[in-house]
């Protein structure tokens, strides 16, 4: 039985099958014993891919590190059996006509409405936005809204609704919700439609299902997974969920480096990379829409083997190790290793990644990231890069390690242009020179995103652009949202 609480209705659901997106569920004909009998039709299905943001709703997370916080996130990407013991609200469920909510009245007041199928999902991305308390930089209310898609009002009045209510957290019920105790993940085991959906809280357990059913199909955050369902329609007959194991959550640190779980979202990542690990925060800023970023892990996103992920080179240049779990016990995989094939990882039969840990980079280190697409926010990247030299006194290169995606069928390093830059003065003469190696490195295809040719020049101008960067003793990165550092419009 799933049981969570919809608009503080308590609900029950039983023999739906757990491949049930929640959107698919919410806008539903349901019987009265599932605890509403209508249909909640203000959640729209546009792209059914987590773009267009109009099936946003929101998740009470009450046990994110720092506090309780609420979250956006697509409907259309949820399974139904990933809300078991949460709190979730819809449009529905925050104001009424006749006692709106102070979103919806400045959505109202500022005219961000026109024909109205983006104005739910807007409404709940503004609503996390009323009780956020770190909103403190006009980028982050842009950040906050660029997951939402509108087609005829125009993002003007949209943000000028934002801006009028953003971190004003309002002395209500919603703000008295954040200050209740936090609650405890509860293991599932959930049946229906002759489908099963496994949560487990323990490594131990999960690893020792992964041994029994090795056919499981471990799942996270969907944000990836989700598309097999509303876009392949596929029904897995076995998920294991990894997003409730103790083991995979939470990030420590000590004088020698950091240690991340797997199951750890890329918003609880950028929040912390951003005074520890810069470089990290710098390539997250645009890694995707807040709602993505809720869901999104660092574990999915690196087992996803995409050739064109944009976490890995950086974790490359920063020489990651992957900690492998399984029912024998943990082994460490570098992550230079890690990747096989096109969409191919060293994990086997049975195993899972439980960690990833990044050895502190020393104080005489430069390093960047990189991001180039054609688009700013959202999009897939041409090419990106994560790049790290170490110095000695005078300046000249010691070690040197650059990680690239979108270059090869894997994530890789350019192991022939890291040893041109060793033994030589750090500046852009040096980059531009060691720069030719990188074709011997790499030999990119030709698709839709750039040619061969262009991803061989921009990876040259990236090195160079790096050296320019970080070439004084001083320097001091340039901010994350800067034009032509971070990422690269092409046109």
């Amino acid at each position: 039985m799933l049981r969570f609480e919809l608009n503080g209705r308590p609900i029950e659901v039983a023999d739906t099958s757990p491949n049930t997106t929640l959107l698919e569920w919410l806008r539903a004909s349901r019987p009265a014993s599932e605890g509403r009998g209508d249909r909640l039709t203000g959640t729209k299905e546009g792209c059914a891919e987590g773009d267009c943001g109009a099936c946003t709703v929101v998740i009470l997370d009450d046990r994110a590190p720092g506090g309780a916080r609420y979250r956006s996130v697509n409907s259309c990407l949820l399974l139904l059996p990933m809300v078991h013991g949460r709190r979730l609200f819809t449009v529905e469920g925050i104001g009424t006509t006749r006692n709106p909510h102070p979103v919806q009245t400045a959505m109202v007041d500022a005219l961000g409405s026109q024909c109205g199928y983006c104005t739910p999902g807007f409404v709940m991305s503004l609503f996390e936005a009323t009780y956020r308390d770190d909103l403190d930089d006009d980028w982050k209310v842009d950040d906050q809204l660029c997951g939402n898609l509108c087609r005829c009002t125009g993002y003007r009045p949209i943000r000028d609704a934002a801006k009028s209510v953003a971190g004003s957290c309002p002395d209500d019920i919603f703000r008295a919700a954040l200050e209740a105790p936090s609650t405890v993940a509860e293991s599932l085991d959930y049946s229906g439609a002759g489908e099963r959906f496994v949560a487990p809280t323990t490594l131990e357990a999960a690893t020792r299902l992964l041994a029994e059913k090795p056919e499981a199909r471990l799942i996270c955050g969907a944000t990836d997974l989700g598309l097999d369902v509303t876009k392949k329609h596929v029904r897995f007959p076995l998920l294991l969920s990894t997003e409730h194991i103790s083991e995979l959550q939470g990030i420590t640190e000590d004088d020698f480096g950091f240690s991340i779980g797997a199951a750890v979202t890329l918003t609880d990542l950028e929040d912390w990379s951003a005074h520890s690990l810069p470089m990290l925060h710098r390539m997250l800023r645009y890694f995707g829409a807040r709602q993505i970023k809720h869901r999104g892990t660092i574990g999915g996103n690196l087992c996803n083997a995409s050739p064109i992920g944009d976490i890995a080179p950086v974790l490359l240049a920063l020489d990651a190790r992957m900690l492998i779990s399984s029912e024998a016990g943990t082994r460490s995989v570098p992550i230079a290793d890690f990747y096989l094939a096109y969409r191919s990882t060293a994990l086997g039969e049975g195993e899972l990644l439980s960690r990833v840990e990044i050895p502190r980079p020393p104080a005489n280190t430069r390093t960047g990231a990189y991001k180039v697409s054609r688009r700013r926010e959202l999009d897939i990247s041409a090419v990106s890069a994560g790049m790290l030299v170490e110095l000695d006194t005078e300046g000249t290169i010691t070690r040197a390690r650059l990680g690239f995606g979108g270059m090869a069928a894997t994530p890789q390093r350019a192991s022939a242009t890291e040893a041109a830059l060793v033994g030589q003065p750090w500046n852009e003469a040096t980059a531009k020179a060691a720069g030719v190696h990188l074709d011997a490195d790499f030999s990119p295809m030709t698709d839709h995103r750039g040619t061969d040719w262009y991803r061989r020049t921009v990876a040259r101008n990236l090195l160079v652009g790096f050296a320019g960067e970080t070439r004084e003793r001083n320097f001091v990165p340039l901010p994350f949202g800067h034009a032509g550092t971070v990422v690269e419009e092409t046109r």
